[in-house]
């Protein structure tokens, strides 16, 4: 299948949206139903898309279940649409026909930064460039082998990454990014609103604001309101460096605007066969196609994490702060682009009609549209409007089969 992009110039190419293991894979996810012109719950098995939202009106609910894979199993009965389908109208962008959503719906979006070294050192070119790009292959020179190779190994909160703080604030190299990146707390923030998120073949926004941006392909850990990982999907953390890199102060600026949070396709439940050390193992690839000609590819390597998983969930949540609707935690990202696109050393930055392809073998591919934030639908489908859509469709999150009874 190869639908093509909204400019027409090249087609759009996708060669696996579900994961290489798609026939033993719990996926669960979100359609957007034209026919009641609403949300639907669904879980995905050999091509075909179960509709779930009789047995749970959010995924929220789905996932705090304490029998979440058997009740998925036991939703498998009557297929209502079908997985090509689905993604061509995605793809496609056409609102005339069922089509996917990010994969979560009640999660509060949730982010960890500065959670490989890589990336933290790139985090610390922003801030001593002040989001200029023109400086920011003089800085990388100055402070990449000054830093790089005595931080690598470090466990962040250890002793040694003490007494190698003490030595960087010595040589006067130190940066809140590195307190975030070896300290004992990891940096945490909310990424966009509940149901801000955009699913498969949606267009991404980048605000015109921003001259110096780039994707970030993450990881994202799905979170029930106990604080157990139950499953995972892919994200882009769209980021704007430029923003960022002027001041630590501008983060909700840099990373939260419309359509800037991209999740899906699916989210595939921890199980038997996807298991936490699966997760931790996944290798995350990247491709950015311009209109232009521009290419651009990396990966990011799970496994090269300086945090466990278990450490960024506990530091989002627990005793000190609650989400009864659960959590999507991005965990970061090992990539940060420094190819030059346009001016040498300037690096990379978008351009309106990049496509961005983000995929792994066990969660599958994740497709988007860059495109001007401003030109964007406005987000208009709120938690009011979900909840509103639930009651005139005959269901009601606090009396369905899974919650009925309780208090």
């Amino acid at each position: 299948m190869a639908p093509p992009r909204a400019d027409g110039d090249p087609p759009m190419r996708l060669h696996h949206v579900l994961p290489d293991d798609a026939d033993r894979a719990r996926l669960i996810g979100r359609v957007w139903d034209v026919e009641t012109g609403g949300p639907r719950v669904v879980a995905i098995r050999d091509g075909n898309v179960f509709d779930l939202t009789a047995i749970a009106g959010t995924v929220s609910e789905l996932l705090d279940s304490p029998t979440v894979l058997t009740d998925v199993d036991g939703g498998l009965k009557d297929p209502r649409w079908q997985v090509a389908d689905l993604v061509e109208a995605s793809l496609l962008r056409d609102p005339t026909r069922a089509h996917l959503l990010a994969p979560v719906d009640l999660q509060v979006i949730k982010a960890c930064g500065v959670t490989f070294v890589e990336s933290m050192i790139e985090r610390v070119i922003e801030e001593r460039a002040a989001g200029d790009p023109d400086r920011a292959a003089d800085v990388r020179a100055l402070i990449g082998q000054a830093i790089g190779g005595s931080i690598a190994a470090l466990r962040p909160g250890s002793p040694e990454a003490a007494a190698t703080k003490r030595i960087l604030l010595d040589d006067g190299l130190w940066s809140q990014y590195l307190e975030v990146g070896i300290g004992p707390d990891p940096e945490v923030f909310t990424k966009a609103p509940v149901l801000a998120s955009v699913g498969l073949g949606a267009q991404i926004g980048v605000p015109s604001f921003s001259s110096w941006n780039n994707p970030e392909p993450e990881l994202v850990l799905i979170v029930n309101s106990s604080g157990a990982v139950v499953g995972a999907t892919l994200g882009n953390d769209v980021n704007l460096r430029d923003v960022e890199g002027r001041s630590a102060l501008l983060l909700g600026k840099a990373k939260d605007n419309n359509a800037s949070s991209a999740l899906g396709p699916f989210v595939r439940l921890v199980d038997e066969h996807f298991t936490l050390e699966t997760v931790r193992a996944e290798e995350i690839r990247l491709r950015v196609e311009g209109t232009d000609g521009f290419t651009m590819a990396g990966t990011n390597n799970v496994a090269r994490i300086s945090r466990p998983f278990e450490e960024l969930v506990a530091a989002t949540m627990g005793d000190h702060h609650q989400y009864p609707d659960g959590i999507a935690l991005y965990t970061g990202t090992l990539f940060a682009p420094t190819t030059d696109r346009d001016v040498p050393g300037q690096g990379f930055t978008h351009k309106p009609g990049d496509l961005v392809t983000i995929a792994s073998t066990h969660l599958g591919t994740l497709v988007n549209e860059v495109a001007a934030t401003e030109s964007l639908p406005a987000w208009s489908f709120g938690i009011g409007q979900l909840f509103g859509y639930l009651r005139t469709h005959g269901v009601d999150p606090s009396q369905s089969p899974m919650t009925a009874g309780v208090g």
